[in-house]
């Protein structure tokens, strides 16, 4: 008889890395952690990628392409999901990020590797999403938080890894292996996976009778589409004037898919998320031109701009391990507003070593900084936005938060291209790290604006 995850449930003494889980633990742990060394580790490379193929111009939307189809990926998956299961909707999104893969490895030019990382994205997103429901239908609630304290970790590991990883595997085999390589690695994954997979098919419940959500994909797609075009046409004729309607289009479409007031920073639960982008979008957009200002600047090896990454990864994970430890004295108010604030000291030290031409030491000082404010912070915004969301909005603000994370690095980025390619050669980098620095302020102003009692 197949094991149903009624009478798996029964067996007290399995863990999720004993019989019969063990193979969908570590197949599941892998494919998390494989999107995300492709979302953080490709970043150490991605400089030489784009000289290589002539290509610096698309250089910011070669991060922010995976990051907005991304959430096109999650909200479809989503949906798919609570009405057919989450197996088709898994098998095809690890379709498209091997396909995404596959592409951006064999990829000729600039171009077709930006639409790699489209497909790349959109299966990345969305296997992450279809994962969260394996686990809800095949683990027992007991082993449930064990899990996702795993998926948390697969997180982790690859910033603090992977840059050195990637730089490694660049170095001798080529920037091609940093993708391909990881082709064959999601296939053993999804086959660890597979016999859980195919239980959950044989016992699916009949699919209810009701029409696809069709118009949060809708407002995905423009938002996604919206953000992609802002880079795009930014260097085009009256480009800041185009560039700034596809912003605006971006930020109008998003908005059905978030709290009310989220644009406006209303207090409470809207800051929290309003936070969440802010914070995203200041980080990552700086964190994309580090290893390519150490390179081009300091003269730095690829090698030695991926070290420079893990070390940032390091202090992310010492800081958010510290304010776990703090929980009972540091209250989620507290911690955003340090957070942001240490984000924003950071990235400006940073900005100040572009700038003055100071040693690579005080950038990557400051970036480390930066990273210790995300460290304190970031974590702290998933348990605000749960202690602010009455229990009939867990699920819509759980997916706010992802798509404001989302959303918010993928414009920035979008915008510092933009920025990066009408600066002019000698002042490109210090645009790009001014603009971080100007919405780090923003995320401190949105983090003010949360009410203690609210999501305390």
């Amino acid at each position: 008889m197949s094991e149903t995850p009624t009478t798996r449930e029964s067996r007290p003494g399995a863990g999720t890395l004993r019989p019969p889980y063990v193979a969908t633990t570590v197949g599941s742990f892998s494919l998390v952690f494989l999107a995300a060394f492709e979302a953080l580790a490709v970043t150490t490379v991605m400089p030489e990628v784009s000289r290589q193929l002539d290509g610096v111009h698309l250089y910011a939307l070669s991060f922010a392409a995976p990051l907005a189809s991304g959430i096109v990926g999650m909200v479809a998956t989503g949906a798919w999901s609570d009405r057919r299961g989450p197996v088709p909707a898994l098998l095809t999104c690890a379709v498209l990020f091997s396909a995404g893969l596959l592409v951006c490895g064999l990829a000729p030019t600039m171009e077709v590797l930006v639409l790699g990382r489209v497909l790349q994205g959109m299966g990345g997103g969305g296997v992450t999403v279809a994962l969260y429901v394996v686990v809800g239908r095949v683990y027992p609630p007991r082993l449930q938080p064990s899990v996702l304290a795993g998926f948390a970790a697969a997180w982790v590991l690859p910033s603090l890894f992977g840059p050195a990883i990637a730089a490694l595997v660049a170095e001798h085999f080529g920037w091609q292996w940093v993708f391909l390589g990881t082709v064959g690695l999601v296939a053993v994954a999804v086959g660890l996976i597979t016999p859980a997979l195919r239980e959950l098919w044989a016992n699916r419940p009949e699919s209810p009778r009701v029409g696809f959500p069709m118009l949060p994909l809708v407002w995905a797609t423009v938002a996604a589409a919206a953000v992609l075009a802002l880079e795009l046409l930014g260097d085009r004729d009256f480009g800041l004037l185009l560039g700034s309607a596809a912003g605006a289009v971006a930020l109008l479409a998003v908005r059905p898919l978030l709290p009310a007031r989220t644009l406006r920073l209303g207090r409470g639960l809207p800051s929290v998320i309003a936070t969440r982008g802010a914070l995203s979008g200041a980080f990552f957009c700086a964190e994309a031109y580090v290893p390519f200002v150490l390179q081009e600047q300091w003269g730095f090896t690829t090698a030695q701009a991926g070290y420079a990454l893990a070390m940032a990864g390091l202090s992310w994970a010492a800081a958010s391990q510290a304010q776990a430890r703090l929980a009972d004295r540091l209250s989620n108010p507290a911690a955003l507003l340090i957070g942001s604030s240490l984000l924003t000291a950071g990235t400006a030290v940073a900005c100040a070593a572009v700038f003055t031409d100071l040693p690579a030491a005080v950038l990557i000082g400051g970036y480390g900084i930066a990273s210790i404010g995300m460290g304190l912070g970031y974590p702290r915004l998933t348990v605000a936005m749960l202690a602010a969301s009455p229990e009939d909005e867990r699920g819509f603000n759980s997916s706010a938060i992802s798509i404001a994370d989302s959303l918010g690095a993928a414009l920035a980025l979008s915008v510092s291209g933009v920025l990066f390619g009408l600066a002019a050669h000698s002042h490109r980098f210090d645009v790009v790290f001014s603009l971080a620095v100007a919405i780090t302020l923003l995320g401190v102003v949105a983090a003010a604006r949360i009410r203690p009692g609210a999501v305390a």
